[in-house]
């Protein structure tokens, strides 16, 4: 693993090193927009649109495994589902963009912008519930691909963020390989649904986002799957 070396200066005064110098300008807030891709589209999370469709994605005979590292449990029936629907439809931060599946129109998942820290141009992707249908798909590999796009190109940040359960192993995987870089583990940092969690921290950059960037679109290009949509190559191999 490579050991993290911070960039700086000498103080001109007393010799000691300080951080180098960054454009301080603070960074727009993410607004509810849609975001197209090819597979999938991203929409701003509405209670009439999206319940039925996520709800039907999200309980099936798999519920508990979807469920199992988030910080809800799955829920007793449609009314309490769409009662915390309504919840996440009206946050600010976080900030609930429902994943379209463009072949078949229907809501298969969520995911959030988060923590937005606009003066530090710093933002997190979270409280991401990926439904039956999305999972191991191309559109869930591009769900993120559309959100670290938005952060990065069209809003200006410097660090996007993935944080989650550090014994979820499928999220770790996912934050490896899309491109994050694991930073450590905060023991002790949540207690969930009565439960010990220490989190596991990941972090984008923006100087590394032209490199991941490529990688994502080369992926995602439809030459890289074939007439059954399998993948050629993997994304890692783009990297």
């Amino acid at each position: 693993m490579t050991t993290f070396k911070p960039a700086f200066v000498p103080d001109p005064l007393s010799g000691l090193p300080i951080g180098i110098e960054v454009d301080a300008h603070p960074a727009p807030r993410p607004e509810r927009i849609v975001i197209e891709g090819h597979f999938v589209r991203l929409e701003p999370l509405d209670v009439a649109k999206h319940t039925d469709d996520l709800y039907a994605a999200s309980h099936g005979d798999d519920q508990h495994v979807i469920w199992q590292y988030l910080f809800e449990t799955p829920f007793e029936n449609h009314a309490a589902f769409k009662a915390h629907i309504e919840r996440k439809a009206a946050s600010d931060d976080p900030l609930f963009y429902a994943i379209i599946d463009k072949a078949s129109g229907k809501a298969v998942g969520y995911a959030t912008l988060m923590r937005i820290d606009i003066t530090h141009r710093v933002i997190e992707v979270g409280n991401i519930m990926y439904g039956s249908p999305l999972q191991k798909t191309p559109g869930a590999t591009e769900a993120q691909y559309l959100l670290m796009r938005y952060v990065f190109d069209t809003l200006g940040y410097r660090r996007y963020e993935w944080k989650c359960n550090a014994l979820n192993e499928p999220s770790r995987r996912a934050a490896v390989r899309f491109g994050f870089s694991f930073e450590g583990i905060f023991r002790q940092h949540m207690i969930i649904q009565g439960r010990n969690r220490d989190t596991a921290w990941y972090s984008i950059l923006e100087s590394e986002w032209p490199h991941q960037k490529a990688a994502f679109e080369a992926w995602l290009s439809p030459h890289n799957f074939n007439a059954l949509g399998q993948q050629k190559r993997r994304l890692s191999e783009f990297k």
